[in-house]
C-alpha cells in the first residue's frame, strides 16, 4: 500500500509545504530501509551449488517481481490523497522462494524505485523526492515481513508446506500493516489530522485484495515447485481478479460516496451563513476525500467571504475581494453557485493531484453544489428576515429619526417603570415642544428640520440621567420621565426639583448651535407635572404635562408646571378644535362681520375690515379671543384661512356688482406668511370671485414686519406684485422695524387702539399717534386709527393729522347683509368732490 501526492507551487504556497514532522518521518523510513538493504546484502546468500538459475537472475527477477506488483496497482482517493492498493504481498510470497531474503530489501528498493519513478513520467507527475519516500516506505515493509516470515520459516526454494505457508502469510501480514500504517502516518502529518481515518481508509480498500495476493502467492510457488509451464495459465485469471478487484473498490467507493451525499446534504440544514457554509466546507471534505474546500459567500452588499477547510478540522472564514474568472488549477473543480438568476457564491474543491475527479464525482459535485447554494440562499433570507423582524422590532419602539423610544414604547416602559417604584415614591414628567419648529421646516427645509430634532435629542440624551427615560413622541415633542425625584416629607419639594430640572434644561438646549448653515437657538416649551408612582399611570401624566405645556406656550414663558384649575379649560380647547373642524364643514356656524373705516373729513368710506365670529350650537357666540389663537396653533389654520378669505372676498364681489368701489380687509396670521402656496391661492380665490386685487388689503401685524425671514418676504412681495394691498396692523405696539417699510412696500399703517384711547392723557400716546401720521404722510401710506369710541377721540386723531378712523363711534361690526346699505348711505352723503382713498394713497 502506497500514499500520498505531488507538491506543486500552488499546494506550496496556499499550505506552507508539508510539516517538518512529513520529511523527518520520511528520512528515518529512508534510514531504515537502507539499513535493511545494506544489512541484507551482507548476509550469506545459501543457494543450491548448482542453482540453474544464478543469483543475478534471482535478483533481477526479484526486482521484476516488486515492480510489476506495483504497476499492476488499484487506486483511490482517501484521507485528502490518494492510496495504492497493489500486488506486493503476493510479490513477497513469490521472491521468499525465489530468492534469498537478504537480497529483498534492496530488490524492492530497486524495483519499486523504477515503476514509480515511470509512472510519475507516464501519468503522476510525482517528484523525485516522492518517488523516494514510497520507495523507501515499501522497502522499509518488505524488510520487516521478509523478517518474520524468515523467523517463523525458511521459504527459500522449500516445498509449500502448512507450516510455511503460515510464515510467510504472517510476514504478509507484517509487511501490510507496515505501509498501511506508514503511509497513513504520512498524510496525517502532511493534513494535520488524526491517523486512524487514512489508516483505515487504506485496510477497507486492501482487505479483499490482500487475501487474493496470498493466495496468488502461494499459488505461484505451487505451481513452480510443481511444473512452472503451468504458469502460463495464470495471466488471464489474474486479469480477470484484477477487474473483480476493481470493480468491488468502485462499488464500496460508490456506495460510500452517496451515503457522505446525504449526510452532507442533510449538514446543511442550517438557518445562518456561517452555519451553511461551515456545513458546506465540512460535507465536501468527506464526500469528495478533498486537500482543500473552499465555500466563498457573496453577500447582498458584493462583498466575498471565503469559508476554507482542509481534512485537518479546521475551517476559517476571510473576506475576500471578488474571485476572478480565470481557468482553475486542473486538480481544482469549481462551481459557481446560483438559485435562478441569483448568484449566491462559489465552490471550490482541490483533489489530489495523483487522483483527479472522476465523471461520478463531477456529477456528484453539481448536484452537491446545487444544494449548497439553495442552502446559502435560504440562510441569506433567513438573515434577512431575521434583520427585518429585528428591524421592525427595534421601530416599533424607537423613533426613526432619532433613535429614541417611541410614544408606545414611553407608555410600556414608562408604566412598567411606575409599577417598579414604591406607591408612594415621587415621579415627574417633563413634556418638551420645539418652539417655531414649523417655520424652520418652512424656510428651511424638512431636512433642517429633521437636523434640529436630531440635535435636540442628542442634547436631552446627554442630559438625562441613569434610570430616567426619554423618548419623541412625536414632531417636534420629546419627553423625559423622571425616576430618581428626591423623596422628602415636602410634597411641594418634587415640583420644585423637577421645575429646575425644566429650566436647566430649557437653557442648556437653548445654546446656540449651528443648523443647515444657520446659527440658532432651540427653544422649548416645557410642561412639568409631578406626582407619585402609585396615583396615576403614564397617560395620565403625559396628558396633564401636556396642559403645562401649553400653558407655557400661552404664557410666554418657557416652563409650566400642572395647574389642575386650568386641566378643564385645556381639554375644552381640544374640543373646540374638533368642534371647529365641524364649523369649517357646515358654512353656517363661522359668520363674517364687517367693521367700516371712514374719513374723518368727509365721511366716506375707505375700508372695511372683515371680522369672524363663530354662532356655536351649543356655546352661544364666539369671538375671535375665544378660538383664534387655538386656531393659529393648529394645524387647522390654512383651512380657516381660506375660509375667511373666500367669505370676504364673495362680499367684496357683491359690492362690485352694486357699483360700491371699497376695498375690504382681512387679518392674517405670522404662519400663513410661511405657506409659499398663498400667493397662488390668494390669487385663485380672486380669479374665482372676480374681484380685483386692489380691492383686497392683508393685515399683518408687527411680528410678522420685524420678522427677516426669507420666505415672508418673498411671499408679500409676491402679493405686492399681484396688486393685493397690505397694512401694518397695531402699528407702535412692538419694536417696528422702519427697514422692513423699505424692503416690502405696504399700503396703510393702522394705529393700535391703545394709543387713541390714552392719547387725550397721555402725551406719550399722542406723540406715538402723530408720529405714526408723518410718518405715514411722509412715505404716501393711509392712516388708520382703531378704536375710536369719541367725538374727542375723532377731533383729536383729525387735529394730528390721522385721515381715516374706525370704531364704536362710527359702526360697530354689523352682518353682511347689512352693511352694502350703509356703505351706500356713506358714499352718498359725502361731498361729490372727494373720492375715497385707494391703494395708492391719493384722494
Amino acid at each position: 500500500m502506497t500514499s500520498g501526492r505531488a507538491g506543486h507551487p500552488s499546494d506550496r504556497s496556499a499550505r506552507g509545504g508539508p510539516p517538518l514532522g512529513v520529511h523527518l518521518l520520511t528520512a528515518a523510513v529512508l534510514c531504515t530501509a537502507l539499513i535493511a538493504v545494506v544489512v541484507g546484502l551482507s548476509l550469506p546468500a545459501r543457494l543450491p551449488a548448482e542453482d540453474p538459475l544464478g543469483g543475478s537472475a534471482r535478483f533481477g527477477l526479484a526486482v521484476a517481481l516488486f515492480a510489476l506488483a506495483q504497476l499492476a496497482r488499484l487506486r483511490f482517493r482517501a484521507a485528502a490523497g490518494t492510496v495504492s492498493v497493489t500486488w506486493g504481498e503476493a510479490a513477497l510470497i513469490v521472491c521468499l522462494y525465489l530468492a534469498p531474503p537478504g537480497w529483498l530489501p534492496a530488490a524492492a528498493l530497486i524495483g519499486v524505485g523504477l515503476a514509480w519513478a515511470v509512472l510519475s513520467i507516464v501519468d503522476e507527475g510525482r517528484t523525485t523526492w516522492d518517488v523516494v519516500r514510497i520507495a523507501g516506505v515499501q522497502t522499509a515493509a518488505v524488510a520487516l515481513g521478509m523478517a518474520v516470515a524468515t523467523a517463523l520459516g525458511q521459504p527459500l526454494l522449500a516445498a509449500p508446506t502448512p507450516s510455511l505457508v503460515l510464515a510467510v502469510t504472517a510476514g504478509a501480514v507484517a509487511y501490510l500493516l507496515a505501509g498501511v500504517w506508514l503511509g497513513g502516518i504520512l498524510l496525517a502529518l502532511r493534513h494535520s489530522m488524526p491517523v486512524g481515518r487514512p489508516l483505515l481508509a487504506a485496510l477497507r480498500g486492501k482487505l479483499l485484495m490482500f487475501v487474493g495476493n496470498l493466495v496468488v502467492g502461494v499459488l505461484v510457488v505451487v505451481l513452480i515447485e510443481t511444473d512452472p509451464r503451468w504458469l502460463l495459465l495464470l495471466p488471464a485469471p489474474l486479469w480477470l481478479l484484477q477487474q473483480t478487484y476493481r470493480q468491488r473498490l468502485r462499488d464500496d467507493r460508490e456506495r460510500r460516496t452517496w451515503r457522505s451525499f446525504a449526510e452532507a446534504t442533510a449538514a446543511l440544514n442550517q438557518l445562518d451563513e456561517r452555519g451553511v457554509a461551515t456545513a458546506g466546507v465540512t460535507g465536501a471534505l468527506a464526500l469528495f476525500e478533498a486537500e482543500i474546500v473552499d465555500v466563498e459567500v457573496v453577500r447582498g452588499d458584493g462583498r466575498w467571504r471565503r469559508y476554507r477547510g482542509d481534512p485537518g478540522g479546521q475551517v476559517v472564514d476571510r473576506e475576500i475581494p471578488p474571485p476572478g474568472d480565470g481557468e482553475p488549477d486542473p486538480e481544482d473543480l469549481v462551481r459557481d453557485l446560483s438559485v435562478g438568476e441569483a448568484r449566491v457564491g462559489r465552490l471550490r474543491v482541490r483533489l489530489p493531484r495523483t487522483a483527479p475527479a472522476t465523471g461520478r464525482e463531477r456529477d456528484a459535485l453539481a448536484a452537491y453544489a446545487d444544494a449548497l447554494a439553495a442552502a446559502l440562499h435560504d440562510a441569506a433570507t433567513h438573515r434577512e428576515l431575521r434583520l427585518v423582524t429585528a428591524r421592525s422590532s427595534y421601530e416599533a419602539v424607537h423613533d426613526p429619526l432619532t433613535g429614541l423610544a417611541n410614544r408606545a414604547a414611553m407608555l410600556s416602559q414608562g408604566d412598567q417603570a411606575l409599577r417598579q417604584l414604591a406607591h408612594d415614591h415621587p415621579v415627574a414628567l417633563l413634556l418638551l415642544d420645539v418652539d417655531q419648529f414649523k417655520e424652520v421646516n418652512d424656510t428651511l427645509g424638512h431636512a433642517a428640520g429633521d437636523q434640529l430634532l436630531r440635535l435636540t435629542a442628542n442634547r436631552l440624551g446627554a442630559l438625562a440621567r441613569s434610570g430616567d427615560l426619554l423618548a419623541r413622541l412625536g414632531g417636534d415633542e420629546f419627553a423625559l420621565l423622571l425616576t430618581s425625584v428626591p423623596v422628602v416629607a415636602d410634597r411641594v419639594a418634587p415640583v420644585t426639583y423637577a421645575l429646575r430640572q425644566a429650566r436647566e434644561i430649557a437653557e442648556r438646549l437653548a445654546a446656540p448651535a449651528e443648523v443647515a448653515g444657520v446659527r440658532m437657538s432651540v427653544e422649548v416649551s416645557v410642561g412639568v407635572v409631578a406626582a407619585t408612582a402609585g396615583t396615576a399611570d403614564l397617560t395620565e401624566l403625559l396628558r396633564r404635562a401636556d396642559i403645562a405645556m401649553y400653558q407655557a406656550k400661552n404664557g410666554g414663558g418657557s416652563v409650566a408646571t400642572y395647574d389642575s384649575t386650568r386641566d378643564a379649560a385645556s381639554t375644552d380647547q381640544l374640543a373646540l378644535l374638533a368642534e371647529l373642524r365641524e364649523a369649517l364643514q357646515a358654512d353656517d356656524q363661522l359668520v363674517l362681520v364687517l367693521q367700516p373705516a371712514v374719513d374723518l373729513s368727509t365721511g366716506a368710506p375707505t375700508g372695511v375690515e372683515a371680522l369672524i365670529r363663530w354662532r356655536h350650537p351649543r356655546r352661544g357666540w364666539l369671538s375671535p379671543g375665544d378660538f383664534i389663537r387655538p386656531v393659529e396653533n393648529s394645524d387647522q389654520l390654512g383651512t380657516f384661512t381660506r375660509y375667511v378669505l373666500d367669505k370676504a372676498l364673495a362680499v367684496a364681489a357683491g359690492w362690485a356688482r352694486d357699483g360700491l368701489d371699497v376695498p375690504i380687509s382681512v387679518n392674517l396670521s405670522a404662519r400663513s406668511l410661511l405657506d409659499h402656496r398663498l400667493p397662488t391661492e390668494i390669487a385663485e380665490a380672486l380669479r374665482r370671485h372676480q374681484v380685483p386685487a386692489d380691492r383686497l388689503v392683508l393685515e399683518i401685524t408687527e411680528t410678522v414686519v420685524m420678522s427677516d425671514l426669507e420666505v415672508i418676504d418673498q411671499v408679500l412681495t409676491s402679493l405686492r406684485s399681484m396688486g393685493v394691498q397690505l397694512a401694518v396692523d397695531d402699528f407702535g405696539t412692538g419694536f417696528s422695524s422702519l427697514a422692513f417699510l423699505t424692503r416690502v412696500p405696504v399700503d396703510e399703517l393702522k394705529v393700535d387702539r391703545s394709543f387713541v384711547l390714552r392719547m387725550g392723557d397721555s402725551p406719550e400716546a399722542a406723540a406715538i399717534v402723530r408720529t405714526t401720521v408723518g410718518l405715514a404722510h411722509e412715505l404716501g401710506l393711509r392712516v388708520v386709527a382703531e378704536g375710536v369710541e369719541t367725538a374727542a377721540q375723532r377731533s383729536a386723531l383729525a387735529e394730528l393729522g390721522c385721515t381715516s378712523a374706525q370704531g364704536y363711534h362710527f359702526f360697530k361690526p354689523m352682518p353682511a347683509d347689512k352693511i352694502g346699505a350703509v356703505l351706500t348711505s356713506l358714499a352718498r352723503q359725502a361731498p361729490t368732490n372727494v373720492l375715497p382713498l385707494r391703494a395708492d394713497g391719493a384722494s
